[in-house]
């Protein structure tokens, strides 16, 4: 069985190198770092990456031999979010973010994995919903690693898409005030 331990950065895949397989998987097991699995061809092959490690489509892995296999993500079933004007997909994807729902988001539609509940809340929100097979390639979220995606940039590598605050204070009006009254009692 062959054994796939490296993400070659597209930009870095050897002079030359051709993709030997295709892996054809969902998002769950995108999203898995230690798996058994199969090529497209049918081989078995074994995935040992470093833990964290989320598989895009497209992305590149190499194993035993310098072989070069390409990861495809399986379309799956999906709910596809469109509404009437940009005000209502902001609050569609403000909801299904207070849900902290992966969430697939394009030119005037959001993407979401089948959930009855969710297809209810949207539809109240006034978003017409579609069923449909899709490949699915949720927002890794503002603390995870640069990455190129669905709306067609990159972010830097390596950098995060929003910045992580070191250590956060929080003032509240009373624990000033609190704070006074006790540095006036012990000058």
């Amino acid at each position: 069985m062959m054994s796939l331990h490296t993400k070659v950065a597209r930009d870095h895949a050897p002079p030359g190198a051709a993709v030997d397989a295709l892996m054809v998987l969902t998002w769950d097991q995108r999203a898995r770092c230690r798996q058994r699995g199969r090529l497209a061809s049918g081989e078995e092959v074994a995935l040992f990456l470093a833990r964290g490690t989320v598989l895009r489509d497209g992305d590149l892995l190499s194993g035993e031999g310098g072989r070069i296999v390409r990861v495809v993500a399986a379309p799956e079933p999906t709910y596809l979010v469109r509404c009437v004007d940009a005000a209502m997909l902001a609050r569609c994807a403000y909801h299904l973010g207070n849900r902290h729902t992966q969430t697939q988001v394009g030119p005037g539609w959001l993407r979401i994995r089948v959930d009855p509940v969710l297809k209810e809340m949207v539809l109240g929100l006034g978003a017409q919903v579609d069923e449909e097979l899709a490949k699915f390639e949720p927002e890794a979220g503002a603390y995870a690693g640069g990455h190129a995606h669905a709306h067609g940039h990159a972010h830097p590598a390596g950098g995060l898409l929003a910045p992580v605050p070191v250590r956060q204070k929080i003032h509240r009006p009373d624990s000033v005030a609190c704070a006074s009254a006790a540095g006036a009692e012990n000058p």
